[in-house]
């Protein structure tokens, strides 16, 4: 697969460079003049896409740009055209959408600036308005640019048989050079740039035009359109609606941080400023895209916190199970968009669409922590990091979850989103992120089944073998054991998921990636789950 794959990755590369600007570092491109960071597109719908890209005159003022769409690579059979304006309070950032495009199609973009400077060409599709049969969508997230390199964006972008991208969120890093926990791991070659935590409307603006310089990432926006969606790290580590983890008052306020972030985002992505929609796959489903991390979620709850000067440790657990984390007002959606969602359901399901697809940020499956969990290392660890796993252990007797900053740290919201899937008689695929290790999980509410789960492994940032130092395997074992709904994991590869739909069946396939330390196309393995249309239960291969 390397060596098939490898002429395609040089071409792709080149052609997404144009003019030799993609040889240069974020920084310096970011302050080039003409087509600096190539093309992309993204937000298909089935007769119009956005299409993206940057251009920066020799002046740094305004310039008019044009887009040509066509049929052919060539353009000799354009079919429709569009103008905008890159400007400096856009960060020199432009997005159009040429309407009056076929659904199902392939097309061929370029952006011609004032002077008649072209920008390297794109590829894009619009969504199908009657089932294409199969069609399939690489699923990815989680892209730390200082832990590795972008080859899974690589080999998407080497393959011929995707028909749309979506990214789960954390395509950016906020970190600072050096301030995160696993800061020994990083590579020096890799640094992000600007140096520091992105805080301002210009360091985001600095992060982004550094991230969009790696040419993996740039061959794969040049080669197909992409469904973006905001987790966590475009902001601030852990975010909720009026915060973050990794955000103090130090750094002015919150809602100033998250205005700079979104207004970069909106400005570099090629998406709209919608927090959520919908996408129709002809009759084959339809994609939700939901926005879990910064409209409505409410803070996420701490057991440490609710243990603090506890004299029964356990009763005060209990306590917290039974209390806080069942609180049915705790949201991840927010009321309307739960509205909105379970309407969408019922919508799909009336129209005879085969599969209701949540596009969204953070694991659903109910997981808790194995009483081997301790045990997970070849050396003894610090004292502290067992003690914390202890009452991990002990807190999943309870029931109580190893993560609250997923679905598993909302119950009562989650029940709610899987009894509207139930209630519509829906076929739920729920695709996640933000974990950084691939998981295939059964979803049910009580004894019901409501659907499974594909979440898919990170492109570069580290997983449990950053933190675990035992077999993967058996750490896997460990954890599908303690876990009845999880019906297979990975916690050592980096990679992505492909998931395939027909009117039959929906199937994940990860791919595993041999390495993310240096760049390279090489596959350790695939392992696939699939479902059948009416099963609601996985099927592993």
């Amino acid at each position: 697969m390397t060596d098939l794959y490898a002429d395609r990755r040089s071409f792709l590369t080149a052609g997404a460079a144009g003019f030799g600007l993609l040889g240069l570092p974020g920084a310096a491109r970011a302050t080039a003049s003409g087509f600096t960071h190539g093309v992309a597109s993204g937000d298909p719908k089935q007769a119009s896409v956005i299409l993206w890209t940057r251009y920066r005159p020799a002046n740094g003022g305004e310039t008019s740009i044009r887009v040509e769409v066509a049929e052919d690579e060539r353009f000799r059979r354009i079919v429709s055209r569009g103008e905008g304006v890159a400007s400096p309070n856009a960060d020199h950032c432009v997005k159009l959408r040429p309407a009056g495009l076929k659904p199902g199609r392939w097309y061929h973009y370029r952006f011609i600036a004032e002077g008649g400077d072209r920008s390297p060409p794109g590829r894009t599709r619009t969504l199908p308005a009657r089932g294409t049969n199969p069609f399939r969508i690489a699923v990815m997230s989680c892209a730390n640019k200082e832990f590795g390199f972008f080859n899974g964006y690589a080999h998407v972008a080497a393959r011929d048989d995707v028909d749309l991208v979506i990214h789960l969120g954390d395509y950016i890093y906020e970190w600072g050079t050096g301030q995160h926990s696993q800061a020994a791991k990083a590579m020096a070659d890799r640094a992000a740039l600007p140096p520091g935590e992105t805080v301002t409307l210009a360091d985001y603006r600095a992060r982004y035009a550094d991230y969009r310089a790696d040419p993996d990432l740039a061959a794969l926006h040049a080669r197909l359109p992409m469904i973006s969606i905001i987790d966590d790290h475009e902001v601030a580590n852990n975010s909720w609606r009026g915060g973050a983890s990794n955000h103090d008052a130090s750094e002015g306020t919150w809602d100033a941080r998250k205005a700079a972030a979104m207004q970069a985002y909106h400005e570099w992505l090629p998406m709209p400023d919608t927090p959520y929609d919908r996408y129709d796959i002809g009759d084959l489903g339809a994609i939700f895209r939901l926005e879990t991390r910064l409209l409505a979620r409410d803070e996420p709850l701490d057991l440490g916190d609710a243990l603090k000067g506890a004299a029964n440790p356990l009763k005060a657990a209990a306590a917290f199970r039974d209390g806080p984390l069942a609180d049915p007002r705790r949201t991840m959606l927010g009321a309307a968009q739960e509205r909105w969602l379970g309407d969408g359901f019922a919508a799909s399901v009336k129209a005879g669409q085969r599969w209701q697809i949540l596009a969204q940020q953070v694991a659903m499956g109910p997981m808790v922590l194995p009483a081997q969990a301790p045990g997970w290392f070849d050396a003894p660890p610090p004292a502290a990091t067992v003690d914390r796993l202890k009452l991990g252990v002990a807190a999943a007797k309870l029931g109580l979850p190893f993560s609250m900053d997923n679905w598993n740290g909302y119950p009562a919201a989650r029940t709610r989103l899987l009894d509207s899937a139930i209630a519509a008689k829906a076929d739920l695929i729920t695709l996640s992120g933000d974990s950084h290790n691939a998981w295939a999980f059964d979803l049910a509410s009580g004894n019901r089944a409501a659907g499974v789960e594909f979440a898919g492994q990170s492109i570069a940032s580290f997983g449990f073998e950053a933190r675990f130092t035992a077999d993967p395997a058996r750490i896997a074992a460990d954890l599908v054991a303690a876990n009845p709904a999880l019906r297979w994991c990975d916690t050592s590869r980096r990679g992505y998921m492909t998931v395939t739909l027909t009117s039959d069946s929906a199937r994940s396939d990860w791919t595993m990636l041999d390495t993310v330390r240096r760049r390279s196309l090489a596959v350790t393995g695939t392992t696939t789950a699939q479902v059948a249309h009416g099963a609601r239960k996985l099927e592993m291969a």
